[in-house]
């Protein structure tokens, strides 16, 4: 029977299962956790005792939330063996149908090689699962001390990231020079520059400079891009660094003063 889930019906008719398959259908049936708050950040505090933070997450359409940082219990360790324990979020669905979460730590198997993940529940609440896991972190312990977490969970990023990744600038002049100009559009985080050189420093091996690039355009690092100029002339390392600068290099050779222009495409 069809249904109006959002719309007034003169009585309580919307369900945590439909609000549970809307998730589900907009974030997909993966298991997130959100970009807010701590996104559930781990912290070791002791050799038994780890601190799980704030954070939003989404398990098979479900919306849980951890208002407040939660200390948990890792079992101690045994000398000369080693474990895997994982922290999961776990849902279940128990008599009368009432749900909850919280948050678990499921204790490995010790063994003297290498360690293995202890199973978890992997049967969705969508598929009629009444427990269901969401790995959120591996414990490795080596005897008695407890290794680096490693995190098990996809972060979940906001359509606003999606907005920006499909959207694009227009063509902005981002370097003008008496000797020339650098323009550049962006989508997302990709960049394309086209640069128009009017003139080139001669001489095997001399350099020169473009300008600095304003800093949302710069690079993560620093960047070399080949210029082939014609019949093996003007032969040239184009470097667009993170600080900003752009510089050219001649590679040796014959090297020429006429003008040049390419095009540079690199993610930010």
């Amino acid at each position: 029977m069809v249904e109006l889930v959002t719309g007034h019906a003169n009585k309580a008719h919307a369900t945590a299962e439909q609000a549970a398959g809307l998730n589900a259908g907009i974030l997909g049936l993966d298991d997130y956790v959100l970009d807010v708050h701590d996104k559930l950040k781990i912290t070791v505090v002791s050799a038994n005792k780890v601190t799980i933070g704030t954070g939003e997450l989404v398990m098979q359409g479900r919306h849980v939330s951890q208002g407040t940082p939660e200390d948990l219990i890792v079992t101690n360790g045994s000398q000369g063996q080693k474990r895997n324990d994982l922290i999961v979020c776990r849902y279940t669905k128990g008599s009368q149908s009432i749900e909850s979460a919280k948050l678990v730590v499921v204790r490995g198997t010790p063994a003297t090689g290498t360690p293995t993940d202890p199973a978890v529940n992997t049967t969705s609440p969508l598929d009629g699962g009444t427990t269901y896991d969401m790995p959120l972190y591996r414990i490795p312990l080596d005897g008695i001390t407890i290794g680096t977490p490693v995190a098990l969970f996809n972060v979940l990023k906001p359509m606003s990231d999606v907005w920006d990744s499909l959207t694009q600038t227009e063509v902005l002049t981002l370097i003008n020079s008496t000797y020339g100009t650098v323009k550049g559009y962006r989508r997302g985080s990709l960049v394309t520059l086209r640069i128009d050189w009017k003139s080139s420093a001669s001489g095997a091996w001399n350099t020169g400079n473009f300008g600095t690039l304003p800093e949302s355009w710069r690079p993560p690092m620093d960047l070399n891009f080949s210029y082939g100029g014609r019949d093996g002339a003007n032969q040239k390392i184009i470097n667009v660094n993170a600080n900003g600068t752009m510089t050219y290099a001649n590679q040796g050779g014959t090297q020429g003063t006429n003008a040049f222009g390419m095009t540079v495409s690199y993610a930010l």
